[in-house]
């Protein structure tokens, strides 16, 4: 026990630093530049205590900042890898202040970024894997394989929403009277990259880009509210390429558009070599919301913004869209998981964070170690989890079935009536991608309703990104448009639930059913809790009957893929 006490990841590393009148504003805040170095710094030693060299920002996720820090408060920053790919690694990074008269502690942002390791002679160089001890770390590790899935996607979800919306250049603060050209807003800078402003590499820290990057953002949006605007959230920081002592880096920012209380600011950075140099290098870009408080601190209506014709029209529209994505992300993914509704609206564009939150949840629940042994009937086994208000239950077996094969099975629900006589039929009412359908699932009651049930269940299914990973099959409620309640049945709903399917051995493979319990369901689940019913067993028998009455069938199918 003393052990696990001390227990401390090795490659966490934590840095304190007393905010100072030469880090702060006109206001006497913490500069969000100043902040923006010191987690880059931070982060960067966490990422070179694992990759044991060098390593370099390739990007840096949405950060949304909860609180401004004063002078004489202390800023607190933690950073520890959460996963290491092939050359590239996840480092999760938590920001507080204290304020030392008080010993109060508040939550500033929560960061994830991703560090490159670069090797000596072939640049790039393959990592260790990492091997996570506690339940934090296992669920961070697992849901950072998501979180990978859904930056590579985040383009492919812009270019959706606007090639599949209606979005024209409005101005939603229609109650304002006052309208702002865009190019009032341009700012164009130039910074030359001297020794201090390099790392141990003479590479540029991404940590002071960022930082010249937040101060020509602020100018733009100054320009636009003759104001001291307030910095809110930051779009993922993608680096496309690294700078060096001697480059020139020319910064632009400009209003892209204006919202009722919020504005945002794109923001671009160049570099080249010599003066009279050509060609730049793209080297990095990102996307910043303002917004302007009163007295009260209360955000204020802002003018509305012109656009330029041609490439200001478009990231007028872009902006718009972006807004939309941060709404879905901050409503579907940040949000708690308990205040998550159980059924979300389903559109082309949160697809990709619903199926995130789709898949994290049930890793997260996957993940939890207080699981407790309820009963044990010929090697069927059933758990219980109780936290706060939700009960949940995992029944796992071992079954002579190659995973993938299983895997393929159970994910389609169309054919779950096979097996559970608790689905009369499935029917798939959408392909969205090829690990994402929804289907239009009919069920027996399984409580004292005297009308059957029916869903709308978005199944999200994973292989497994690295050796060990298990297939995940996951299940959540949506709401679709196309299938509103009908008085016939009664909609049931699935808050988390799903299989995750791990190749034991060259013959065997552990299959878990994982659900966390809504409250119609309840009954049921305590019923077979107490003993009271083999039901669970009962079908989960019948599950390993199917899959192995149905496994050379699918063995035939894979092998013509």
């Amino acid at each position: 026990m003393e052990s696990r006490e001390r227990y401390r990841n090795p490659t966490e590393v934590q840095m304190s630093q007393l905010v100072l009148p030469c880090h702060t504003n006109h206001r006497g805040e913490l500069s969000v530049g100043q902040l923006l170095k010191w987690i880059d710094t931070t982060a960067c030693l966490s990422a070179e205590r694992h990759a044991g060299c060098p390593c370099v920002t390739a990007s840096v996720d949405d950060i949304y900042f909860e609180h401004t820090i004063s002078v004489g408060q202390v800023v607190n920053i933690k950073a520890k890898v959460n996963r290491a790919f092939n050359s590239s690694m996840e480092v999760g990074i938590q920001v507080s202040y204290e304020d030392l008269c008080s010993g109060k502690q508040w939550n500033v942002c929560k960061a994830y970024a991703t560090f490159v390791a670069q090797g000596k002679a072939t640049g790039k160089m393959k990592l260790k894997p990492l091997t996570p001890q506690t339940e934090e770390e296992k669920m961070e590790y697992s849901i950072a394989a998501e979180r990978r899935r859904m930056r590579l996607a985040h383009t492919d979800t812009l270019k959706d929403l606007l090639t599949n919306s209606t979005m024209q250049t409005e101005h939603e603060n229609g109650d304002c009277n006052t309208v702002v050209p865009a190019e009032k807003t341009r700012v164009e800078s130039v910074e030359l990259v001297l020794p201090p402003h390099a790392n141990h590499q003479g590479n540029t820290f991404g940590g002071q880009i960022m930082a010249w990057m937040e101060n020509v953002a602020t100018i733009a949006a100054s320009r636009l509210c003759h104001a001291h605007p307030t910095l809110k959230t930051i779009e993922m920081f993608h680096f496309r390429g690294p700078s060096q002592v001697g480059d020139r880096l020319l910064l632009k920012a400009i209003v892209n558009n204006a919202f009722k209380n919020s504005m945002e600011v794109g923001v671009c950075v160049e570099a080249y070599r010599q003066e009279m140099e050509v060609s730049r290098r793209h080297i990095n870009s990102a996307f910043m919301t303002f917004v302007v408080l009163d007295q009260e601190g209360q955000p204020s209506t802002l003018p509305m913004v012109k656009p330029e014709a041609g490439d200001g029209e478009r990231r007028y529209r872009e902006a718009s869209a972006r807004k939309k994505i941060r709404l879905d992300r901050k409503y579907i993914i940040s949000c708690e998981q308990t205040k998550v509704p159980l059924s979300v609206p389903w559109d082309q564009s949160n697809k990709v964070y619903l199926s995130y939150n789709n898949v994290s949840a049930l890793k997260t629940l996957v993940a939890k170690t207080n699981w407790v042994l309820a009963t044990e009937i010929d090697k069927v086994r059933m758990y219980t989890l109780e936290e706060d208000q939700y009960l949940s239950f995992r029944i796992e077996m071992s079954i002579c079935i190659d995973a993938t094969q299983a895997f393929f099975l159970l994910s389609d629900l169309r054919k779950r009536h096979e097996w559970d006589r608790y689905y009369a039929s499935a029917e798939l009412v959408q392909q969205v991608d090829e690990d994402d359908m929804i289907y239009h699932v009919l069920s027996q009651t399984v409580s004292q309703e005297k009308k059957p049930q029916d869903f709308v269940i978005l199944a999200s299914r994973r292989k497994p990104c690295d050796e060990g990973d298990p297939y995940v099959v996951a299940f959540r409620s949506v709401t679709l448009p196309t299938h509103p309640p009908n008085p016939e049945y009664t909609r049931g709903e699935t808050m988390c639930s799903g299989f995750c399917i791990w190749q034991e051995t060259a013959e065997l493979t552990k299959v878990s059913y994982y659900n966390q319990a809504a409250p119609g369901y309840l009954a049921y689940v305590t019923t077979n809790i107490a003993g009271l019913s083999s039901d669970f067993y009962v079908t989960f028998k019948a599950c390993e009957g199917f899959l192995q009455k149905n496994k050379d069938e699918i063995a035939v199918g894979l092998q013509n893929l």
